[in-house]
C-alpha cells in the first residue's frame, strides 16, 4: 500500500520550456552542452557554488552576454504553474492519506524566479502542501544519483515499497525503481499529475 508520494517539480507541477535557455544563448555562440558546462550546471544544482560564482563561470563561456541577460536566459526555461495542479496538490494534502514530498533538481536562481513569477501567496500554498520540501541545491545531491533517494527514505523512515515517485525524466524514475520505489515516468503533454490517483 502506498503511504508516501514524492513529486518532482519541473514539468510535473510547473511547466517548462527546456530548450529555452539554449535558444536564448544561440546569439552568443552557444552550440551545445560541453562537458565543462554540463559539470558546471550539475555542480550548481548541487549547491556546490553560489549564484554569483555560477554566473562568473558562465560569463567566461559567454563573455559578450551581460549578467542580467544570463539570468534572464537561465530562467527562460520556467513557464506557468497551472492553478488546477496547485489545487490538486492542496486537495491531496488536505486528505492526509499520504505523506507528501517534493524532490526537485533545481537551483537558487530558478527558485527565486519561481517565487517572483507566481507570487509569495501561491508559492507558500505550494510549499505548505508538502510534509517535506527537498531542493537539490540545499541538499548537496541531485537526481538521478541513488544517494538522494536513499537520503529521503532514511531521513523520513520510509519503506521503499510504500513510496511512489513521479518524475518526467526516465533516468530519475529508473534510479528510484532500483531502490524498490514505485514510480511513474510522467509523459509531458500526454499525462498530467492530476491523474495521479489512477496510477497509485
Amino acid at each position: 500500500m502506498i503511504k508516501n508520494i514524492i513529486l518532482d517539480f519541473g514539468d510535473v507541477l510547473i511547466n517548462l520550456d527546456k530548450p529555452a535557455t539554449a535558444r536564448a544563448m544561440l546569439p552568443y555562440g552557444f552550440s551545445g552542452i560541453t562537458p565543462s558546462l554540463d559539470q558546471l550546471f550539475k555542480d550548481y544544482e548541487k549547491g556546490l557554488l553560489a549564484s554569483s560564482e555560477f554566473l562568473d563561470e558562465v560569463s567566461t563561456h559567454f563573455p559578450d552576454a551581460n549578467r542580467e541577460y544570463l539570468i534572464q536566459a537561465w530562467n527562460a526555461i520556467l513557464l506557468d504553474f497551472p492553478e488546477e495542479r496547485l489545487q490538486f496538490l492542496e486537495h491531496l494534502s488536505s486528505e492526509n492519506q499520504y505523506k507528501l514530498f517534493l524532490l526537485s533538481n533545481t537551483n537558487d536562481l530558478h527558485m527565486e524566479s519561481v517565487r517572483q513569477q507566481i507570487g509569495m501567496e501561491r508559492y507558500n500554498r505550494f510549499k505548505n502542501s508538502f510534509d517535506v520540501f527537498y531542493l537539490s541545491y540545499e541538499m548537496g545531491m541531485r537526481k538521478p544519483d541513488e544517494e538522494i533517494f536513499q537520503f529521503v527514505l532514511d531521513q523520513n523512515h520510509l519503506m521503499a515499497e510504500e513510496t511512489f515517485f513521479v518524475d518526467d525524466v526516465r533516468e530519475n524514475t529508473d534510479a528510484a525503481a532500483r531502490l524498490g520505489i514505485r514510480v511513474w515516468n510522467l509523459q509531458v503533454g500526454q499525462e498530467d499529475i492530476t491523474q495521479l490517483k489512477s496510477r497509485l
